[in-house]
């Protein structure tokens, strides 16, 4: 027993000596790891030639992950079978599933993709390769990808590679794969590796169904006829070995090899004629109903009514002529049901990509908000309106005047745009919310205010291209006046038999000092050429054709921060087109100019370009690109952060 109490005093003695230097303080477990994972081996090794296995296996110095394989990890010659990459352990194993081609270099850029499994510390770039024959291919060529339309960085595109040689056929890019590939970062940069000597022609693909070649309309496409042959020769660069995030502590001279070409351009495009198809139809309103398509209709389709007369629809096609809104005018049929049942023929792409005539009988249409309801809803405003007015009996001493209901009668909505101020050179528009039947120009008035009198002022009335539900006023605006619109009641009659209220709006036009010039003077001359002037969101604000001297002027220009477009207008439409590739047509060539115009109220401002003076990466302004690149991967200074922690503690 006194042994027993001896043995407790000595373990009680121990423990209180173990919590009394606990209390002092915690171990913090050591230095954070910030090496990234190094390559110990590979099997087969890294560049090893006469390789037959389809299973790598490539060993680090530590437990690893991937992230984001299917966007980053890149095997070329592509894979039609998508290979196997995944983390075990300290180890990557790849499984490619195709058969292997012989004599064929094979690369499997791992891009950034890499990192340790602890700490996400980034391993930086990494491409792994072997060859099925004696020799290891190593020239490259790379470039960058940009959208024809815009300039903007195409990110996640494949671009590859077909030869060029006596035997090279255009149809290639339609019947077969890439021979070596790679994919665009968020930047549009790319870099196609283990490309054996020879002459080659370059294609961008956003390839939809993964076969490494254009088969669909849909698969956005670049294409350059430019032969290239690549080639390396020794260079130098200028290495930055930093002391901090502020002081460099050396330059080093690193030598490499240098691979060309590495300035590669390609604009990216959608071909015009897409594949046409019903895409859905909608009809959330008993008047009317609509069909969407998938591209523009050049030939309007036929609809049998099943239950209606279908001679009483007015169409109202969209401006780009891919949706197309039919109005019921028959109100005894869409005021007694709510359920359309028709035949529609139309033009569709078949299984050849040809368009031909379709004929099928649509599912039931019912107004999503039928008759019956809006019935009862307008019922409950007309209620409204009549207790209101029996309130305000009440409380009035004297008789209401008579004033009729204003729900009894269901008017057009009406809009006459703008408002409040006019630019002198813009217009009137007088828009309803259906298509308009008739227009009554009697009822309709522009007076000129001054001295509290109104004069009448000529003007002419127009419908709106492109637009059913609109009429613009044209007049000649003077600066600094002030102007009524007035449109009577009952003036414009829309497809649904409804009618306008009066309606009435004042503006003011504004002075000729509240604006300012642009003279753009192009130094190439080109009257094929349009120069738009674009707001900060890259949306056009006007457009103007240059002229025989290259002068371009936009006046009435409102203060503001402008940004300098142009495209080159091969048809003469005075919109931007794009290419084909079955033709050989390249979209229209687009170009930026790199700095912001600052427009000033009472300022003219000058300004020369060189349009093809400025190479094209480096025309779009920075504050305009869409698509940002992405935050390159550095290893978390955590151990800098824990002693600066420590630091504020003492």
């Amino acid at each position: 027993m006194r042994r027993l109490t001896i043995l407790f005093l000595v373990l009680l003695t121990t423990l209180l000596t173990v919590v009394s230097c606990a209390s002092i303080g915690s171990p913090d477990g050591g230095r954070y790891d910030e090496e990234p994972p190094q390559v110990l081996g590979a099997t087969p090794a890294d560049k090893a030639v006469n390789v037959n296995s389809k299973r790598i296996s490539i060993l680090f110095d530590e437990f690893v992950k991937i992230t984001n394989v299917t966007e980053k990890v890149v095997v070329s010659p592509p894979q039609l079978e998508a290979a196997n990459v995944r983390a075990v352990g300290k180890r990557i194993k790849v499984t490619l599933y195709d058969s292997l081609q012989s004599n064929t270099t094979y690369t499997i850029d791992f891009s950034d993709a890499i990192e340790d499994n602890n700490e996400g510390n980034p391993m930086g770039f990494y491409t792994y390769s072997f060859s099925t024959g004696p020799v290891i291919d190593t020239m490259e060529m790379s470039g960058h990808v940009l959208a024809a339309e815009n300039l903007e960085p195409v990110k996640g595109v494949l671009v590859g590679l077909h030869r060029a040689d006596s035997a090279y056929d255009d149809s290639l890019f339609r019947t077969a794969p890439f021979l070596r590939v790679a994919r665009t970062n968020s930047r549009g940069h790319f870099s196609i590796k283990g490309i054996a000597p020879g002459q080659y022609r370059i294609f961008a693909l956003n390839d939809m169904d993964n076969d490494y070649r254009f088969g669909q309309r849909s698969e956005a496409l670049a294409f350059d006829t430019t032969i290239y042959v690549p080639s390396s020769r020794p260079d130098l660069r200028m290495d930055t070995c930093w002391r901090d995030t502020i002081y460099y502590d050396s330059i080093r001279v690193v030598p490499y090899t240098h691979y060309y070409p590495d300035d590669i351009v390609l604009r990216s495009f959608l071909e015009a004629k897409q594949d046409l198809h019903l895409l859905k139809t909608e009809r959330t309103e008993p008047d009317w109903f609509r069909l969407y398509f998938t591209a523009p209709v050049d030939t309007l389709p036929v609809i049998r009514g099943l239950n209606f007369d279908a001679s009483c629809l007015v169409t109202e096609p969209s401006a780009k002529n891919d949706t197309i809104t039919y109005w019921i005018t028959d109100t005894a049929f869409t005021h007694t049901t709510d359920t359309l049942e028709m035949i529609l023929t139309f033009l569709d792409t078949d299984s050849t990509g040809q368009l031909a005539w379709k004929t099928d009988t649509l599912p039931p249409l019912v107004a999503r908000n039928g008759w019956q309801k809006l019935k009862a809803e307008k019922q409950k405003k007309i209620d409204a309106w009549v207790k209101d007015r029996e309130k305000r009996a009440k409380r009035s001493k004297t008789p209401l005047p008579p004033e009729n209901n204003p729900y009894e009668v269901d008017f057009l909505d009406i809009r006459i745009t703008p408002t409040g101020a006019l630019d002198p050179n813009k217009n009137i528009l007088i828009k309803v919310n259906e298509p308009i039947s008739a227009i009554d120009t009697a009822k309709v008035h522009l007076y000129l205010q001054r001295d509290s009198n109104l004069y009448p002022e000529p003007f002419l009335l127009m419908p709106t291209p492109n637009d059913a539900k609109s009429y613009t006023l044209y007049a000649e605006w003077q600066p600094e006046l002030k102007y009524s619109v007035l449109v009577d009641s009952m003036a414009i009659t829309g497809v649904m038999g409804h009618i306008n209220k009066k309606s009435k709006a004042d503006l003011r036009v504004r002075a000729l000092g509240e604006y300012g010039t642009l003279i753009v003077n192009l130094l190439t001359p080109d009257t094929a050429v349009v120069v738009q002037l674009l707001s900060r969101s890259d949306n056009v604000v006007t457009q103007q054709r240059a002229s025989a001297s290259g002068v371009t002027e936009f006046y009435f220009l409102r203060p503001d921060i402008y940004y300098m477009r142009c495209f080159v207008d091969r048809n003469g439409n005075g919109l931007w087109d794009t290419g084909e590739y079955d033709s050989g047509t390249q979209p229209e060539p687009v170009f930026y100019f790199p700095k912001p115009m600052n427009v000033r109220a009472g300022w003219d401002v000058e300004q020369a370009w060189d349009v093809y003076g400025i190479p094209v990466l480096e025309q779009k302004p920075r504050e305009l690109i869409k698509q940002k690149a992405d935050k390159g991967k550095t290893p978390r200074e955590r151990n800098k952060e824990r002693e600066k922690e420590k630091a504020q503690r003492r």
